[in-house]
């Protein structure tokens, strides 16, 4: 199934801006697992691959993260960059958006971060992609830290697997109708010599399925 290049997601997601908030009435179901998982209230340093509007980031702050947690988030679209950067700016002081070109991390520093964080993201990226950020995930985080995901995943019941399936079919068709999204199996991914799984659920909201999976890094 032929994803999205960097290219085509920046139009499309410089295009939809604001508006990808609202897929909340979906996404806050799966996100709030991450956040319940992921033991944020530990992290000092927290790396976002796919940052979006930062809305994420600042639930994390307005809730989670203690007074001296760092964050920084990454994406490659202008518009989120500058509405992320917008919206955590009551926490500039410890939150940094930058723009990038949508290729894995390769520069961020190795053992660094204590989360590193991506929601909804890899079900735009190709395969090989997911691969390659995963490694530089397991490059970056601290020997226990983290990797905390959520992501459109091929459904468990009647109508989730009709909605994924629909996702799926409009994915193939007119990839930019939903994003570039499909739904992607997350737990595959992860190598058992380099992860240690420690949340793994599936949900629905709305009959569109997601994924959560929270790993340690090994």
């Amino acid at each position: 199934m032929r994803t999205l290049s960097h290219q085509e997601a920046r139009r499309t997601y410089d295009r939809i801006g604001s508006l990808q908030d609202s897929q909340g009435f979906y996404e806050d179901r799966a996100t709030a697992l991450v956040v319940q998982h992921g033991n944020f209230a530990c992290a000092e340093s927290v790396f976002e691959f796919g940052c979006g509007t930062g809305r994420f980031a600042l639930r994390l702050f307005e809730h989670h993260l203690s007074d001296t947690a760092r964050y920084r988030g990454i994406d490659l679209s202008q518009k989120m960059i500058r509405l992320a950067t917008s919206r955590l700016a009551a926490y500039s002081s410890r939150a940094e958006v930058i723009l990038t070109e949508g290729d894995p991390p390769v520069d961020e520093p190795a053992g660094h971060y204590d989360r590193f964080v991506s929601n909804y993201v890899f079900d735009l990226l190709a395969h090989e992609d997911i691969r390659a950020v995963l490694r530089e995930a397991h490059r970056m985080l601290r020997p226990d830290g983290l990797l905390c995901l959520s992501g459109l995943s091929n459904g468990f019941d009647r109508t989730s697997r009709f909605v994924a399936g629909a996702v799926s079919w409009t994915q193939t068709h007119c990839p930019s109708l939903v994003g570039g999204c499909r739904p992607v199996e997350l737990l595959p991914f992860l190598q058992a010599s380099e992860w240690q799984v420690l949340h793994h659920s599936k949900v629905s909201a709305f009959g569109v399925p997601s994924e959560i999976v929270v790993a340690k890094r090994c």
